[in-house]
């Protein structure tokens, strides 16, 4: 009988066999693809090295437009992030809430911002700002974008808190209920920190959906963000579409890798933090012991 694993059995002779015929049936096609793409980028002059050359010989496509493209992107997106995380997890806990008065005004709200499309609440910002504000024309693009982006993902975050938080097993609260803690302490200290392990994967799969999401202030609101670099480099560079956005592109993946790869590591360290902190006793208390008649802090089991 194969080795097992907790999600799946180990593939035996012939299922490797299969996968590998899969894999190299999959890279044929992917050959070939990429083969075609080339190929019709080719006929049309696309890979004439002038339309990719200044990318690699002129400093200026990157000072000028590329580098303070991706400032703005990263602006917008570090000043969404750091208000939307800790708004959608306040909305999150509020639709757990045993208070109908708190946690039927926060559904509300939460499945209001999350119906509506990320690029209408920019552009109903934006029309805010002009009517209520007396901010400049430069500065206003980056608020309405911000403000959608905030309202949207902190309602899809508030939901990610909840579903992270559901999942914990029922003695998690009926533990904390037992040794005295409020419903703000056993939040706080028992099931947000157990949870936000759980809601790692879905928050990050989010925070790059927030990355490229500035996008969008660029293509409506004119808000210079990386992608919006396009056209001015098209402009002052000849018909480079296509290599600009190649370019732009791998940039955008260079970013969201980079994100996706420091959340695995915080993962990582995460669960390695509380595996030595369930291995390690503290000093001064009893250990755990198996059976009848052991103790746990202090208290004598039956």
């Amino acid at each position: 009988m194969s080795a097992s694993s907790v999600l799946y059995d180990t593939p035996g002779k012939r299922a490797k066999r299969r996968n590998i015929i899969y894999t190299i049936v999959f890279l044929v096609l992917f050959a070939l693809a990429a083969w075609w793409v080339l190929a019709a980028m080719a006929e049309k002059d696309q890979l004439a090295s002038e339309k990719w050359s200044p990318f690699v010989t002129d400093s200026r496509v990157w000072t000028t437009y590329l580098l303070p493209g991706l400032g703005n992107t990263l602006k917008a997106a570090a000043l969404s992030i750091v208000i939307a995380l800790p708004f959608g997890a306040l909305l999150g806990i509020g639709r757990l809430s045993d208070h109908a008065w708190v946690r039927v005004p926060v559904g509300v709200v939460v499945e209001f911002f999350r119906a509506i499309p990320v690029l209408l609440m920019m552009v109903f910002g934006a029309a805010l700002y002009v009517q209520f504000s007396d901010l400049s024309s430069d500065i206003r693009p980056l608020y309405a974008v911000v403000t959608g982006l905030v309202l949207y993902n902190a309602s899809v975050i508030a939901e990610i808190v909840r579903a992270g938080i559901l999942t914990l097993p029922r003695g998690q609260t009926d533990a904390a209920k037992a040794i005295g803690m409020r419903k703000g302490q056993t939040m706080s200290y028992v099931l947000l920190p157990q949870a936000v392990t759980a809601m790692l994967p879905a928050l990050v799969s989010q925070l790059v959906v927030i990355v490229k999401d500035t996008a969008l202030g660029g293509a409506l609101l004119g808000f210079s963000e990386l992608l919006s670099q396009n056209r001015a480099i098209t402009a002052n560079y000849g018909a480079n579409t296509i290599a600009t956005l190649v370019v732009i592109a791998l940039i955008y993946i260079v970013l969201n890798s980079l994100l996706t790869a420091f959340a695995g590591w915080l993962e990582k360290w995460l669960r390695r933090g509380k595996k030595s902190s369930g291995e390690v006793p503290r000093t001064g208390e009893p250990h755990t012991a198996h059976g009848p008649g052991h103790t746990v802090d202090g208290v004598h089991a039956a």
